[in-house]
């Protein structure tokens, strides 16, 4: 079995998720990306993944019950809103059930050593999901779901997830602040959307010091986003000692994204996939999922995606 393969999470229902006209949230981010891993020669060679349905079991562990309904009935009502940016369409449940149940398989392919690694290109995001809410684009917190599922299903105790999306992940802090078996590590501009993510924001009870908030500053390029990682980063997961290692890939940090006003380039996601990569292959047999959240600029996305991928696909470990 050749477990150095990258797994790849997809499904055309998630083009069935429609927040409307203009809306930056799109189908189209993920034909971009697709485009862009067909251009670069690298999804012939990608490992499929057939993601499932979450069930309301799975989503209970990190949502309200009342949570799951309410986004169940607006979906059913669709087309309308859950906030003033988060908007349905007839199409989003199975999405969003899919999103969340992709990122399940994709643990599943890790842990039972299918693939070392994997990538889910999918739709509705997730990491703004609180325990309670859907904001900021976000219905159910598929990350957040991820890393239950491996604690539950696989006995992955410890969970490592990295979160590079320009807006705080508010969503899953709020979930595993008190957690200490997850450590939760976000880069983000700051201040903006949501507003939260100060690098005073360390968790609550016992798991105060397993939330690591480094904002950046809008301008804030490859440089700084390196040294935010190999400074606090690394420092961190090497003393946390993860058993997998998720991430919330945004690529809206990207220099051209038209949301944020971060300047990391493409090349810039690579060099920060490789560094998550050396630490899942230092301490967890490179067992990595990823899993897609904003970007919002189409060529940019798509390119950013691949190199993030081909950096996955490398099969060294530990570097």
């Amino acid at each position: 079995m050749d477990t150095a393969r990258t797994g790849f999470v997809y499904s055309d229902a998630f083009l069935g998720h429609d927040a409307g006209p203009g809306h930056p949230e799109r189908p189209e981010r993920l034909r971009a990306i697709l485009d862009a891993l067909d251009r670069a020669g690298l999804r012939e060679s990608l490992v499929p993944i057939e993601p499932f349905p979450a069930t309301d079991a799975a989503l209970a562990r990190v949502h309200d019950r009342r949570h799951i309904e309410r986004v169940r009935r607006a979906c059913e009502r669709a087309p309308s809103r859950l906030d003033e940016d988060t908007a349905v369409s007839p199409g989003s449940l199975e999405a969003a059930l899919l999103a969340a149940g992709g990122a399940m398989a994709a643990v599943d392919a890790v842990a039972e050593g299918r693939v070392r690694n994997a990538f889910c290109a999918v739709r509705p995001p997730g990491h703004h999901a609180t325990r309670d809410r859907a904001m900021g684009f976000c219905l159910l917190n598929n990350v957040a779901v991820a890393a239950r599922h491996a604690q539950d299903r696989h006995g992955l105790r410890r969970v490592l997830i990295v979160d590079w999306d320009a807006h705080h992940g508010n969503g899953t802090q709020d979930i595993f602040c008190g957690d200490p078996s997850v450590l939760y590590f976000s880069t983000h501009q700051y201040p903006c959307y949501p507003g939260t993510g100060a690098a005073r924001e360390r968790g609550k009870g016992a798991g105060e010091g397993t939330t690591v908030n480094v904002p950046m500053p809008p301008g804030s390029g490859d440089a700084e986003f390196r040294r935010a990682f190999e400074e606090v980063l690394v420092p961190a997961a090497d003393a946390f000692g993860p058993d997998i290692v998720l991430v919330s890939a945004g690529f809206d940090a990207h220099e051209a994204d038209p949301l944020v006003s971060l300047g990391v380039t493409t090349e810039g996601f690579a060099a920060l996939t490789a560094i998550v990569r050396g630490i899942a292959g230092r301490h967890c047999a490179g067992r990595l999922v990823s899993v897609l959240e904003g970007g919002y600029d189409l060529r940019n996305l798509g390119d950013s995606a691949a190199a993030h991928v081909r950096e996955l696909m490398r099969q060294e470990e530990g570097r």
